[in-house]
């Protein structure tokens, strides 16, 4: 069973005295459902203690203290959350290829017209510009 450090300033101070270089926490996010309607809810993402700093000896992630992060973006485990999704793994797939990519089917006359309006605009090689190293 892992620890959680709260949103206090206590918890806070105790995560930064605790973890030891290269000690691994997990800090939940929420996640904006009108700006990612396909993800989850919430998230976790995953953080690596680098060292402590040279004069505080607090734990740190990089350039961030693990008490800022703790106070910051609020409760630290130190086991990965149950039910929850990695940020750094894919999201689920609600669109994309069907079956195994052997799918024929004749085009019917809108697609054939569609197809045929893209070739009519599309650029005219005699008619383009030359870059610059193709100039004479």
């Amino acid at each position: 069973m892992g620890k959680t450090y709260d949103r206090t300033p206590r918890d806070a101070k105790k995560a930064g005295r605790e973890l030891k270089r290269g000690d691994r926490f997990y800090i939940t996010q929420d996640v904006a459902r009108n700006l990612a309607p396909y993800e989850d809810a919430k998230l976790y993402s995953e953080y690596t203690v680098t060292g402590h700093h040279p004069l505080l000896g607090g734990a740190m992630v990089g350039g961030q203290s693990v008490e800022g992060l703790c106070l910051r973006s609020g409760p630290l485990h130190t086991t990965p959350p149950k039910g929850l999704r990695n940020v750094a793994t894919p999201g689920p797939q609600v669109a994309g290829p069907l079956g195994n990519g052997d799918y024929e089917a004749f085009l019917d006359e809108a697609e054939l017209r569609g197809l045929a309006k893209q070739v009519t605009q599309g650029s005219d090689p005699r008619k383009r510009r030359l870059r610059r190293d193709q100039r004479p």
